[in-house]
């Protein structure tokens, strides 16, 4: 496969995945949109409206604004939109290294979750780290008592790899509500 000489290439080659739902790389004006739609998908109450809420498990900021600018900024990483209606509705991290690619920061809007959306923004990432990198692996971490969220991609071909680390806060400001929290490592082999 020969992969496309520019990042707009690699989202166009995408764009038939969906015609409910579009796709953009984020820029760092998206920063502080981006950061709030993590945090709500993820902590507090407003996370409790989808399935991926972490608001039992942890509590505090998931992600800054400025964290955010930093993973848009550093090289071989983006941010991947998805975009319903022109508003931004979920995003990905994706950082690319000599393995392959690492997938993090996965979320769909907490009201959109469960309606398929995730499913073809997931396909259209990795899609994406194909077109563009000529990628054939790609990994992820998942909190390992997130029984439901591991069962979610392994349904989309992600392995468990029996690799685990403790849970350690990115920020530095998430404090755990549960003990023993760990990352357990997902990987998936691409197809050709």
């Amino acid at each position: 496969m020969t992969a496309p000489q520019t990042l707009a290439d690699a989202i166009s080659s995408i764009s038939h995945i969906s015609t409910a739902v579009t796709f953009r790389h984020a820029t760092t004006s998206d920063s502080k949109v981006i950061a709030q739609l993590v945090n709500s998908a993820y902590r507090g109450d407003s996370s409790r409206a989808g399935w991926t809420t972490e608001a039992d498990l942890l509590e505090g900021t998931r992600i800054t604004a400025e964290r955010v600018e930093e993973l848009i900024e550093v090289q071989n990483s983006l941010i991947l939109l998805c975009l319903k209606d022109h508003n931004i509705v979920g995003c990905v991290h994706l950082q690319r290294n000599k393995d392959g690619c690492y997938l993090g920061m996965f979320v769909v809007k907490p009201e959109l979750q469960g309606s398929g959306i995730g499913k073809t923004f997931l396909q259209a990432a990795e899609s994406l780290v194909q077109n563009l990198w000529d990628i054939k692996k790609i990994w992820m971490t998942v909190i390992d008592i997130r029984t439901e969220l591991i069962a979610f991609y392994e349904r989309r071909g992600y392995c468990r790899t029996g690799k685990t680390k403790p849970f350690q806060s990115e920020q530095g400001n998430e404090v755990s509500l549960v003990d023993n929290l760990q990352f357990e490592e997902l990987e998936k082999i691409l197809p050709l």
